[in-house]
């Protein structure tokens, strides 16, 4: 990535004063996590407590889920030049004072989501994980009822573009109730992001 754009993200503090407000009090801490070579991206949703702590994202039992759901070794998760992690916001929101995570701030995508994903022109496979990041990059063919119609209609993304839920293990229940999820999308996701990745294709 430009090393510019990487250390403003980097130095990005235009949430401290929101932070400081919340249950948690935290500083911003930006999780950057992207270079211009990458052939897949990942676009989440924010940085929770843990990837805040070390400063890796998905480094937490979601991000074991959703490397599992998607075949990825760590080493391949984890590989910048190949695989890219762009959330909807860089930094961990903090919780609520009942302990749920705040939404992530949207002045962070209004500042630096176009221009991060024009450092990114070869991207071969998207995976939209959750809501917010499933509305910014499809727009109106977001489902207006929430991501399990988004999610089930993934056949008119792919194969460039695969919805999914969060793999948050709050969506267990959700995972039982959608049985199609992990027999007909995920074998799908699997294979497209295999050729990319191996540069079979484009």
């Amino acid at each position: 990535m430009s090393p510019k754009l990487a250390d403003e993200i980097a130095a990005c503090r235009l949430c401290a004063l929101d932070f400081a407000r919340t249950a948690t009090a935290h500083d911003p801490r930006p999780v950057v996590w992207f270079r211009p070579g990458a052939r897949i991206l990942i676009a989440g949703q924010a940085p929770g407590a843990r990837v805040h702590e070390v400063g890796r994202p998905f480094a937490d039992a979601s991000g074991d889920r959703l490397r599992d759901w998607l075949g990825l070794t760590s080493e391949e998760f984890y590989d910048r030049s190949r695989l890219a992690v762009v959330p909807m916001a860089f930094c961990f929101p903090g919780y609520d004072a009942n302990g749920s995570d705040l939404p992530p701030p949207p002045r962070c995508a209004a500042t630096w989501r176009a221009r991060v994903m024009e450092t990114l022109p070869r991207l071969g496979a998207i995976f939209l994980v959750g809501g917010y990041a499933q509305r910014w990059h499809l727009g109106a063919a977001a489902a207006r009822d929430g991501v399990t119609d988004t999610v089930r209609r993934w056949r008119d993304h792919a194969p460039r573009v695969f919805p999914l839920p969060h793999p948050s293990w709050r969506n267990t229940g959700w995972l039982k109730r959608n049985p199609w999820f992990e027999a007909e999308l995920l074998p799908v996701a699997r294979a497209r992001l295999r050729e990319v990745l191996d540069g079979n294709r484009d």
